[in-house]
């Protein structure tokens, strides 16, 4: 009898599961997570009113594995990584790019886009609280990870500004931050209904190392290597709607450009500098069965490629861009 249950819930979940839409199910492998997309139906006129690019300049990632095989190839693992040789004109430069190359996207699908300036200078917005530009963060990446990152303005808007969800700030700058940023959502939508305009706030945060952050399978936990990406799930867009709503659209999975901006040594302290080739090596061997050294710590440096390191940037955020912008186009 007891079986016999089992088996008709079970035909029963089966049968439910095929009722459920195609797109539903398939949602969930997709690029981008939307919330709220109702809210930007209808959109026409445009404010590109926040376009904050955030750099990581450090990050250290832990990993823990537990049993078995994985288990027997190092224990706990923590990878520390840092860029060096990236100027703040360098930032600057992929910034404002990025933020033109956004406007001129917009405006190709059919988009008005409106001088922010205007808004800057509206009496509903002067509740906006702006930061400190660029705006230097410890910013949690995971469970498991943490960096630090600076966020640089486009040289065309009068002042930097997050909304909140922007970023995940740790410590005392993460409670000034979000106390901030709540008013600064108030400020923006009385501006949009005001206005009779929606506002767009963008925040991208870009990785100088591909990093398979904890939960992918390796042995041994973590891989380093250099690359350039926009990161998933830390780099969005939050549309506010003339009616004060907003709708979020979030990267689920990463924006990676391959190409040679940066060189990787490694500099763990009494190492010495091993060459990039070697360096996946030696970082399995520190981890054989041959020494079974728990919790190593390795640390690698990441130069960068001037020139290079720019166009990488500049090309992963303008694909960016247009996943953001063909989406609205899409929705409204």
């Amino acid at each position: 009898m007891k079986k016999r249950f089992l088996a008709s819930a079970a035909g029963m979940a089966l049968a439910m599961i095929a009722l459920q839409p195609v797109a539903a199910l398939a949602n969930d492998d997709a690029p981008l997570k939307i919330s709220s997309e109702a809210s930007i139906k209808g959109t026409q006129t445009i404010v590109v009113g926040a376009f904050n690019v955030g750099f990581i300049f450090s990050s250290v990632d832990n990993t823990k594995a537990t049993g078995g095989m994985i288990g027997a190839f190092g224990g706990t693992t923590k990878a520390k990584s840092e860029l060096v040789g990236v100027t703040p004109e360098m930032m600057q430069a992929i910034t404002d790019a990025a933020y033109a190359d956004f406007k001129a996207q917009l405006a190709a699908k059919g988009f008005t886009v409106a001088d922010a300036a205007a808004m800057f200078g509206h009496a509903e917005f002067a509740r906006v609280k702006m930061m400190p530009a660029p705006y230097e963060a410890s910013i949690q990446l995971d469970k498991k990870s943490n960096g630090k990152a600076t966020y640089y303005k486009p040289s065309a808007l009068p002042g930097q500004f997050m909304l909140p969800g922007d970023i995940t700030a740790s410590g005392m700058s993460g409670i000034g931050l979000n106390m901030a940023s709540g008013t600064n959502q108030y400020g923006v939508s009385q501006f949009a209904k005001a206005a009779g305009q929606s506002v767009v706030d963008v925040v991208y945060l870009i990785d100088f190392s591909d990093v398979k952050r904890p939960g992918a399978f390796s042995f041994g936990g973590l891989n380093v290597n250099s690359g350039m990406s926009v990161v998933d799930d830390y780099s969005k867009l939050n549309l506010i709607n003339p009616a004060g709503k907003t709708a979020t659209i979030t990267f689920r999975q990463p924006v990676a450009v391959e190409g040679d901006f940066a060189t990787m040594e490694d500099t763990t302290k009494g190492a010495g500098i091993q060459k990039a080739a070697n360096i996946l090596g030696g970082l399995a061997a520190a981890r054989g069965f041959g020494g079974l050294k728990f919790g190593k710590t390795k640390t690698f440096t990441f130069t960068a490629k001037p020139g290079d390191y720019e166009q990488g940037a500049i090309k992963a955020a303008t694909l960016a861009n247009g996943r953001l912008v063909d989406q609205l186009a899409a929705l409204r």
